[in-house]
Formats: structure tokens, C-alpha cells, sequence
């Protein structure tokens, strides 16, 4: 690994916590955050083993240090839809050389959402059961409302990614 890899992988995942932190809207177990952004733009661009670092590392550091929650017996579970989902973006960027246009982008950041809020659902229903706060309308009383916003965010993130990731390999490529 060279140090402008480590270095875009370090401010990627820093620029992961910040946008976690940084929330918009959190009511209950609903959070509304950026924080798919830097996942993504790790993946598109440098592929799957960076997709999931950032995701990986990002969402626990998050975890550790920002979520209240430190670590528990369901840590791996709060982490593992964004390691997952930067493995997958990257997966399919390398399979498309990089090169994509913007309905692909929207493909893959709408499937991305999807599979992040699904493994949350996942994480929350465990968490709440291990835990003794299971309640129906907790864990899956909002879920519509999480697939409509991840599937907007995908949209917006879309709209912004192609010349991103155009101009960030050209500063590359240098």
C-alpha cells in the first residue's frame, strides 16, 4: 500500500465519522445521515478492498467512539452493512472498469441503500432481542420510510458522483 492510497482511505474513513456524527435528523432508531458518501467514492474508485475498509473502519470508529454504545456483543452486526456495502460498490465498479455512467451509479448506490438498511434491520431486530427492547413498531415501524430516504440519498449521491469521481481520478492519474 503506498501513501496517497493510505492517506485517501484515512481521510475517506475520517470523512465517515464526521458525516456520522454530523446528523441531520435522529428520531428513535431512525438516523439520517451523509455517511454512505465516502463508502461510496471508495468504491467506485478504487474498488472492493477499499470499499470495505472504508465502510469497515469508518463504522467502527463510529461505533467506539461517537455511537454511546462502545462495544458490544452486536458491534459486528452495526458494522457489517457498511463493510458489506462498500465490498459490493466495489465489486461492481472493477467489474465495469471504473467506468460507469450515471444510471449505473444510481444502480449500485440504490442497491447499496437497500442492503444497508435490510442489514440494519437485521442488526436492530438482533440488538433488541438480545437486549430485551424488542417491540414491533421499534424495529420495523419505519422501515418504508428508511428504503424511500437510503433510495433519495442514492439519487443525490448520484447526481454528484460521476464528476466527483471523474475529476479525483484525473488528480490520481497524476
Amino acid at each position: 500500500m503506498n501513501t496517497r492510497r493510505l492517506t485517501s482511505l484515512a481521510m475517506l474513513i475520517a470523512l465517515y465519522c464526521v458525516l456520522s456524527v454530523m446528523t441531520p435528523v435522529k428520531i428513535a432508531n431512525f438516523k439520517f445521515t451523509f455517511e454512505a458518501f465516502p463508502i461510496l467514492i471508495a468504491g467506485l474508485l478504487s474498488g472492493p478492498v477499499d470499499g470495505l475498509i472504508v465502510g469497515g473502519i469508518g463504522a467502527f470508529l463510529y461505533q467506539l467512539l461517537f455511537s454511546g454504545y462502545g462495544i458490544t456483543a452486536t458491534t459486528p452486526l452495526w458494522i457489517l452493512p457498511h463493510a458489506v456495502s462498500g465490498l459490493i460498490v466495489g465489486c461492481y465498479a472493477k467489474a465495469h472498469s471504473y467506468k460507469m455512467n450515471i444510471y449505473q451509479i444510481i444502480l449500485i448506490a440504490s442497491i447499496s441503500a437497500l442492503i444497508v438498511t435490510s442489514l440494519n434491520l437485521l442488526a436492530l431486530y438482533v440488538d433488541s432481542k438480545l437486549y430485551g427492547y424488542y417491540s414491533y413498531a421499534l424495529v420495523f415501524g419505519n422501515v418504508l420510510i428508511k428504503i424511500v430516504i437510503g433510495l433519495i440519498l442514492a439519487v443525490l449521491y448520484s447526481c454528484i458522483l460521476p464528476k466527483l469521481l471523474a475529476y479525483l481520478h484525473r488528480q490520481l492519474d497524476r
